[in-house]
């Protein structure tokens, strides 16, 4: 039976995986066993026990048990991602780097590796080791033709009209949204903050997308996939994880249209013929266009052209002529006068064309 859109699963991921239709899936999230390998426990100076990860399902007999089990998954998500798909995989010094392997000798392509560093670590009780203070996010293609959704745009404004980084400075999951068991213990080892992935779907999905993790613990990428109007698919073995992220996902409200809206890039704007402006009256032959400072100004002819009586040519070619450079943006070193004679650039006058062409 098809696995449903909006559903958390209970099974094997491999399993349930194959219950998901070819080429249907626009991203994944995979957070999956990191394979700790640990030696016993861990105390704190005081004698306290370390809550770490102990569970049966991050134990492996060895590497080769884990490789192939990370072959099995990545396959099948290979399968179910669209031609233009993407995958993420989080995980620690343990683990990433034979997932990375393995991810390229499948033929996906690796855009970036992302570094979450927290700025709450646990520290390093035995003083044996540096603080681990990082996780690693391989962010990749589904092969190398992938035209992977990338929203630089909102992202450089979500990082105050800074390009995004690859280092991500997300604290660990805490207080209030760090679910807890009936004993009032965390209830998973290991639950990423939501805001983790709400960076991760802001970059690489659009409202609609339909998200799975096939390692869904606790609900976080569903939670944050639901919130932000993506679809979702979450797959989990563990009863007691199924329940809580299916009590989770109950309270959670999607954002309503306008607020899912986001900075888009110009390059997928529809295109606005200067002339346009001059088809609706908003700018007249023989008007003037002017430099930000009136240094140079131009009379509009009846083509849409520019001049300056020694020179004519389009909004772009004669702003690059007026300054000597080599390129110029029109759009944007034109200006047009108010009714009240202040200057605003033409560019104003293409959205509002966009807006009321409903070319948005």
């Amino acid at each position: 039976m098809t696995i449903q859109k909006n559903t958390i699963a209970q099974g094997d991921c491999i399993e349930l995986l194959s219950r998901i239709p070819d080429k249907s899936v626009d991203l994944v999230f995979a957070d999956p066993p990191y394979n700790l390998q640990l030696g016993g426990g861990l105390t704190r100076p005081d004698q306290s026990v370390v809550d770490g990860v102990d569970d049966e399902w991050d134990k492996f007999a060895s590497f080769d048990e884990y490789d192939l089990f990370t072959h099995q998954w990545l396959e099948q998500c290979q399968r179910v991602l669209k031609d233009d798909g993407a995958i993420w995989v989080i995980g620690s010094y343990h683990n990433i780097f034979r997932v990375g392997s393995i991810l390229q000798d499948q033929g996906f392509w690796i855009q970036n590796d992302v570094i979450w560093l927290k700025t709450n670590p646990m520290p390093n009780f035995k003083g044996t080791r540096f603080q681990n203070a990082h996780e690693t996010l391989i962010w990749a293609g589904k092969n190398r033709d992938a035209r992977v959704t990338f929203n630089y745009d909102a992202l450089k404004t979500f990082n105050e009209d800074k390009q995004m980084r690859s280092d991500w400075v997300i604290p660990l999951c805490t207080g209030g949204e760090r679910l807890k068991d009936e004993a009032g213990r965390k209830a998973h080892p290991t639950q990423k903050p939501e805001s983790l992935l709400h960076r991760v779907l802001l970059a690489t999905t659009n409202p609609g997308d339909l998200v799975l993790d096939p390692f869904s613990g606790t609900g976080t990428t569903a939670a944050a996939a639901k919130r932000l109007g993506r679809n979702y698919i979450g797959l989990e073995r563990e009863d007691s994880y199924v329940r809580l992220s299916r009590a989770r996902l109950k309270s959670i409200e999607p954002m309503d249209v306008e607020t899912l809206e986001t900075e888009r890039s110009k390059k997928s704007l529809a295109r606005v013929p200067f002339g346009a402006l001059i088809d609706t009256g908003w700018l007249k032959p023989g008007d003037r266009l002017f430099s930000p400072q009136r240094r140079h100004q131009a009379r509009i002819r009846v083509d849409g052209s520019l001049t300056t009586g020694s020179m004519s040519g389009s909004i772009h070619r004669l702003g690059a002529h007026v300054q000597q450079a080599p390129a110029c943006n029109g759009w944007t070193y034109w200006h047009y006068e108010t009714e009240k004679r202040d200057l605003a650039p033409i560019d104003l006058l293409r959205r509002r064309y966009r807006d009321e062409m409903g070319l948005n």
